[in-house]
């Protein structure tokens, strides 16, 4: 039987469906955008609602015609924190007839972990940073190649400094100091091994890969090993600050609903790198709904 697993994030719903020997299904990605205005008001937009569960429909349709009965759901940090994440929650279950699990960051952290490790043997044995920025947290997970050393999750991501910091199209020079010196805070306490690759997960690495790259659309293979050093990684987050909305729509490889947040995502890439002195960002499509997904078919 197929293996199906939905990821409710800030910014994004990801459904993934896959077969017994791991092959995708159905792969899909959609911007509900659930935790716009959240850091402001503390509660899920009525829009907001609205439109994830329209998506919730649109996944069910697409469940009961790939045969699935009841996928695996996990909430993150949108549904952690709004102090109104019940309406959404009661109205999304019953839609997708199946309990949705909010977990917590370490849980996120330990997911993510999992899809990287299963994603790049080759680093089996040799110390990295796993990065997963979403749209209102960021995992970072330390692993000498063998087991997790450290993780934390932060409650900074693209679509919260973003609304948070750059409100200007483009962000003036003043919005782009704050949007760093609030990323530096965060990171100031963490001890993070130095001069070790960084593996970056979700949309916004998975983005800056394919702009990079200039696809003419969407390569999950394409972006899954993808490598940046350091200086390319400031070059792209100085262009990006740098544009308008529109015109980084209009860039080929932008997902074009990631647009207004994605500089405030390679930000906090950028930050992590320079402040490890990473030699390396290597982008990864897979993340948590791949972790669960090998955790739920005993992969």
């Amino acid at each position: 039987m197929p293996t199906a697993v939905i990821d409710i994030g800030t910014n994004t719903l990801l459904l993934l469906v896959v077969d017994e020997a791991m092959r995708p299904i159905l792969d899909e990605c959609r911007f509900g955008r659930l935790g716009r205005g959240l850091d402001a008001t503390g509660r899920l937009a009525p829009e907001a609602i609205a439109e994830s569960l329209e998506i919730c429909r649109e996944y069910r349709r697409l469940l009961d015609d790939t045969g699935v009965a009841c996928p695996v759901i996990v909430g993150t940090q949108a549904l952690r924190e709004a102090t109104n994440a019940r309406d959404f929650i009661d109205a999304a279950q019953a839609i997708l007839r199946a309990s949705i699990h909010i977990i917590d960051g370490a849980r996120e952290a330990e997911l993510v972990f999992t899809s990287v490790a299963r994603s790049f043997p080759e680093l089996a044995g040799t110390t990295f940073v796993v990065v997963d920025v979403g749209g209102g947290s960021t995992e970072i997970v330390a692993t000498d190649g063998t087991r997790v050393t450290s993780s934390v999750s932060l409650p900074i991501g693209a679509v919260r400094l973003t609304e948070r910091h750059l409100r200007h199209d483009p962000p003036t020079a003043e919005e782009t100091r704050a949007l760093f010196a609030d990323i530096d805070r965060h990171l100031a306490s963490l001890a993070l091994p130095a001069r070790v690759p960084v593996v970056g997960t979700a949309g916004t690495a998975t983005t800056l890969a394919a702009i990079s790259l200039r696809l003419p659309r969407y390569d999950p293979v394409a972006v899954t090993g993808f490598r940046l050093d350091p200086s390319a990684l400031e070059a792209q987050l100085i262009r990006l600050l740098g544009m308008t909305v529109a015109a980084r729509r209009a860039l080929k490889g932008m997902e074009p609903q990631r647009a207004d947040v994605i500089a405030g995502g390679v930000a906090i890439y950028s930050r992590i790198v320079n402040r490890i002195d990473a030699p390396v960002l290597i982008t990864a499509d897979r993340g948590v709904r791949w972790g669960l997904a090998y955790e739920q078919a005993g992969a």
